[in-house]
């Protein structure tokens, strides 16, 4: 088992590489997740970002390389010992079925269960409308989910997750196919939760403004770490994303603001 020395780790992805049957997907990643901290992986489209989090959340099995958990590789957790430290908030909502907001939280504890304990069902009640507080959506407990907005939505899919009481929150682009306005609500209450959060983002803005660390990805390598104004940089995002930018200080905050070239896209060179 190998150990970290390096201070205030939370996670450490070593030597990370996976392939998938067509090309290399991952290839030698490393970096740490800082305790408390909201780390953001950004990148176009087909780079692994969600591959490098499926590793993270042991839904995949890297090739080589390890990531570990407080200095423990996570293979030596069973499920029960991850679920409790690790909550996992994908891209895509349940559809389907005719539950409300408080029901699709509910089978968030079903997993936590042990087979032979009885289910309290008062203390069910209390965590559920505790985490509903948290994301503001006591007034939706009883919504049908797939009558919820997608901003709403993401929330009760963050509640679930929130369920676990877990010390780190890995999310793959929570904000996808929502308004800006959306966005915003989502990146502004994972901040406030005060845990460890690692999420694949495509807004360089959005990005810029929420995450306390970048990791910038190119063909599944990693071209860029550190804070925002240390890896969004104009020839950092022209040889990633093929579009000249200025990049200036934003007038409202101490972080980045990306201007894009309209005019001035070149994806032949990405």
């Amino acid at each position: 088992m190998s150990i970290s020395l390096l201070p205030n780790v939370h996670m450490e992805v070593k030597n990370l590489h996976w392939r998938s049957p067509s090309k290399q997907v991952l290839n030698d990643l490393s970096f740490t997740v800082e305790r408390g901290k909201f780390i953001g992986i950004l990148g176009p489209n087909g780079v692994g970002k969600s591959s490098l989090l499926r590793c993270m959340y042991k839904y995949m099995q890297p090739d080589s390389g390890e990531v570990l958990l407080n200095n423990k590789n996570i293979n030596d957790y069973s499920r029960h010992e991850f679920a409790a430290k690790v909550a996992v908030v994908l891209q895509h909502a349940p559809v389907g079925f005719a539950m409300t907001a408080k029901q699709v939280l509910a089978t968030g504890l079903i997993n936590q269960q042990k087979w032979w304990q009885r289910i309290n069902h008062q203390a069910e009640n209390v965590e559920i409308e505790r985490v509903l507080e948290l994301v503001n959506l006591s007034s939706k407990a009883e919504q049908v989910f797939e009558s919820l907005s997608g901003g709403e939505q993401q929330r009760v899919l963050i509640a679930r997750a929130l369920l676990q009481k877990p010390e780190i929150l890995l999310l793959d682009e929570p904000t996808n196919h929502l308004d800006v306005g959306y966005q915003v609500e989502i990146l502004k209450l994972v901040k406030s939760l005060n845990i460890t959060v690692v999420a694949s983002i495509h807004d360089l803005n959005l990005a810029s403004a929420f995450c306390d660390k970048q990791l910038l990805l190119q063909h599944g390598k990693l071209v860029g770490c550190g804070q925002p104004n240390q890896v969004l940089t104009p020839n950092s995002i022209e040889d990633i994303y093929g579009i000249k930018t200025d990049v200036d200080k934003h007038p409202i905050g101490d972080h980045p603001r990306v201007t894009y070239h309209f005019d001035e896209v070149n994806r032949a060179a990405v």
